[in-house]
């Protein structure tokens, strides 16, 4: 019985690996592949592709001209870059080597000054007063120039003091003859001064032309300001009526004595004034011309002046006689025309209440020049 059951199970196994798989186990067979035709057998190429083709190639190599094109002006416009940058060196180098040469010059100028210097302070014991004060350093100038302030400090309030004391003590009046007669002097004197004046216009055209001849145009353009404005004081004194009787001038007793030429004078404080006025009148023109010089390159000679020879700018014809008025312009001139040909604020200085070009004499020079003292009773 056993060995039959064996044989039917080896039956039917035997069975089983003899059937075919079943459908969805079976692999499909591999698909054989195209066949290729032969390189030979290629279709051709028709125009329209070969112009196409055709146009491909140029616009590559249109392209890679454009390209090197581009690539040779960015090479060249670098390269001139570089010769720009190059150029802006080099100039940069020849700048530093002017300004080396500048600084050298500098140098040179400096150390010139300072043997000038060296040689002046040898010579400071032989040279005549008037070099020393065109050579003056600036610690002496400084030094000076506090001093002379501090003396027009001191003559102002002198002045001040004075003029009060004039003012606090009675004045003596002249009698009514010794007025008149001091009147009637004026008016002489006036009537000349009118003759004198009128004929300084001819040595003024005569003056002008002779700095036109010597290309002084700076000294010409003041002299002709200077006769224009005394063109306008000889008219002014043509006109003019004055009353004398109201003057306090003359009929006020002199109170005053001083000095000229060795030779004693005296007046009340409105002539004192009047020669004040001189003085400054003379300085503020003479400042003027000396600059004026200066600045034409000129020799000093003030006496050469139409301002110093005429004299006359500023007086009225009232209080002195002409040739007085005359003498103190011509004082406060000189010592104008030293400080402004030098350039210097000695004897004066600018006047900052007033015009833009006005100068003023000091105070002391003034009271050095005139000399003058009140006449105690």
């Amino acid at each position: 019985m056993k060995t039959e059951l064996r044989n039917i199970t080896f039956s039917l196994l035997l069975g089983l690996i003899a059937l075919p798989p079943p459908v969805w186990a079976q692999t499909p067979p591999p698909s054989q592949p195209a066949e290729q035709p032969p390189p030979s057998q290629a279709t051709p190429q028709t125009e329209e592709e070969k112009k196409k083709e055709e146009e491909k190639k140029k616009k590559k190599k249109q392209q890679q001209e454009q390209q090197a094109a581009e690539e040779q002006k960015k090479a060249a416009e670098q390269k001139r870059l570089e010769e720009q940058r190059e150029q802006e060196r080099e100039k940069q180098r020849a700048e530093e080597r002017r300004e080396e040469a500048r600084e050298q010059d500098r140098q040179e100028a400096r150390q010139q000054d300072q043997r000038e210097e060296q040689r002046t302070d040898e010579r400071q014991d032989t040279r005549t007063d008037e070099r020393e004060d065109t050579r003056v350093d600036e610690r002496e100038q400084q030094r000076a120039e506090e001093r002379r302030q501090e003396e027009r400090a001191d003559a102002r309030m002198q002045a001040r003091l004075q003029e009060q004391r004039v003012q606090q003590r009675t004045e003596r009046r002249l009698t009514q003859q010794e007025q008149q007669a001091r009147i009637q002097r004026q008016e002489q004197q006036l009537a000349l001064y009118r003759q004198n004046i009128a004929l300084r216009a001819d040595l003024a055209a005569k003056n002008e032309q002779v700095l036109r001849q010597q290309n002084r145009l700076e000294q010409l353009r003041l002299q002709e300001r200077y006769a224009e404005r005394m063109r306008l004081q000889r008219a002014e004194l043509s006109q003019a009526r004055y009353n004398y009787n109201n003057d306090p001038f003359y009929y006020t007793a002199p109170d005053y004595r001083y000095m000229r030429d060795g030779r004693s004078y005296t007046t009340n404080r409105y002539g004192i004034r009047e020669l004040d006025k001189a003085l400054q009148a003379g300085y503020n023109e003479g400042y003027k011309a000396g600059r004026a010089d200066r600045q034409d390159r000129w020799r000093y000679d003030y006496r050469s002046t139409f301002p110093y020879q005429d004299a006359n700018f500023g007086y009225e014809g009232r209080y002195i006689a002409q040739d007085e008025y005359n003498h103190y312009f011509r004082e406060g001139f000189q010592r104008g025309y030293d400080d402004g040909y030098y350039a210097r604020h000695k004897y004066g200085d600018h006047d900052s209440g007033g015009p833009n070009d006005e100068w003023l004499i000091a105070g002391a020079v003034v009271a050095a020049i005139i000399g003058y003292q009140l006449i105690h009773d």
